[in-house]
């Protein structure tokens, strides 16, 4: 384990410093690009309705994202239980009650299963039912806390070697203002997103992901006559898969949705006032789960870059090429083939932010941040306005970009604060702000 670990991280590092001799910081560097269109069918015809947008247009468009970038989302569900560990109802100071809930998930076999555990706060001075922010961890549910009951995740000795940083309790709290949202009336709900796909490219065979047919079958197609298996004993991945499978990001947001389902079962959660918030790699993750499905009625990307919410035609910071050899397991086969070839990939991502219409999204982004393209982001939330206007909502209405510190709060959100790539407590501001402009009313 340990020796894989470091080769990974070599190769890794490898990639990265390869991949930056080529990275373009520079406005005046950036190409002159045409976006895909938002409002016109393949067939050239132009959308004029928000019937033709949901029965025509945004189809295509699911359908170029599903099959080009992130591959697609198997139709068969798996068995999926529940099972309450632990229940604290003085957590955070008395202030809310926790509960730890095993998730287990299972092909049908008891051979094949893979388990992950839920972290759920819900305020203890409520009158009525309560909206919910819903949001992958890092490092683990005790990273978040400092409380010596929150478990460890069962699959975090996969990707970090025991002793390592990001098993201290309480290493990413910084990025969890736990009494802010419960002060503010909403349950917080968390998961290690390394429980549904280690993110590793070695680990896929130790994701959710086997446990569907589809894998199995593609497995097996594409291993015919080689001798190879689709696992080893290891849990390492043969790397052989359909061009179009699914892979961590489709992972990571097929399990939010997951986690949704559980909270549609709690009686104290108002499952019509449910807010997703990702940041970085699962900033990506958190708009594409926005965009399939439409229990998520607020979408928030914090600093999701590449892949997230950046325009990939600025090729500026990170591009598909570097993205794609760094993280080779994080979206489907097809999506490199637009390496250095941006220009040909069909979609851009101001179309993935107006798939979430007519729900509301919001973009952030970080001053110093410029391996994401702050820019790019901005662009992407600014360009989805013609969607949003079609529904008779608000929409960006400059492309000049803010101020620091100046949110945009429409039915598209927006800001870009001082300081690097992270969750602070003012991104958190904003999005609280935003919810409660739309939850609240």
């Amino acid at each position: 384990m340990k020796r894989d670990a470091w080769i990974l991280i070599a190769w890794l590092c490898a990639s990265m410093l390869f991949a930056q001799r080529e990275v373009n910081y520079d406005e005046d560097k950036v190409p002159s690009y045409v976006l895909p269109e938002l409002l016109q069918l393949q067939n050239g015809e132009k959308v004029t309705s928000v019937e033709q947008w949901e029965k025509q247009r945004r189809p295509e468009i699911m359908e170029l994202f599903a099959s080009e970038v992130y591959g697609r989302t198997p139709t068969d569900r798996i068995k999926v239980t529940h099972e309450t560990i632990t229940k604290n109802p003085n957590a955070l100071k008395g202030k809310a009650t926790a509960w730890q809930v095993r998730f287990t998930f299972s092909s049908g076999s008891e051979d094949e299963t893979r388990e992950a555990i839920l972290l759920l706060y819900i305020p203890n001075k409520r009158k009525e039912k309560v909206p919910v922010f819903v949001g992958y961890n890092y490092n683990g549910n005790h990273s978040i806390t400092h409380d010596i009951t929150v478990l460890y995740p069962p699959t975090l000795h996969l990707v970090k070697e025991l002793g390592s940083p990001e098993w201290e309790r309480g290493n990413q709290t910084r990025r969890w203002p736990l009494e802010m949202i419960i002060d503010r009336g909403y349950a917080i709900v968390t998961m290690c997103y390394h429980d549904i796909f280690p993110d590793n490219p070695r680990m896929k065979g130790r994701s959710v992901i086997p446990l569907f047919t589809v894998y199995s079958a593609n497995n097996t197609a594409a291993n015919e006559g080689t001798g190879l298996s689709s696992t080893g004993t290891t849990g390492h991945d043969s790397n052989q898969s359909a061009s179009d499978e699914w892979q961590a990001i489709g992972a990571w947001a097929w399990g939010s949705s997951r986690i949704v389902d559980y909270l549609e079962t709690r009686e104290e959660i108002d499952s019509d006032k449910i807010a997703i918030m990702g940041h970085s790699r699962q900033g990506k993750a958190a708009l594409w789960a926005g965009a399939q499905d439409e229990r998520f009625k607020v979408v928030i990307s914090n600093n999701s870059g590449c892949g997230g919410a950046a325009l990939f035609r600025r090729e500026f910071g990170e591009t598909i090429d570097i993205i794609n050899n760094a993280f080779p397991h994080w979206f489907c086969g097809n999506f490199k083939k637009y390496n250095k070839r941006e220009p040909s990939l069909p979609v851009d991502q101001h179309q993935l932010i107006a798939l979430i219409a007519p729900r509301k999204a919001y973009v952030a982004s970080a001053e110093e941040d410029q391996w994401a393209d702050p820019k790019g982001e901005f662009l992407a939330a600014y360009h989805a306005g013609p969607v949003y206007r079609l529904y008779g909502l608000s929409a960006i209405d400059s492309e000049t970009m803010p101020e620091l510190h100046a949110p945009i709060m429409g039915d598209i959100g927006y800001h870009i604060r001082a300081g690097k790539h992270d969750v602070t407590d003012y991104d958190w501001k904003q999005y609280l702000d935003f919810a409660d402009k739309h939850f609240k009313k």
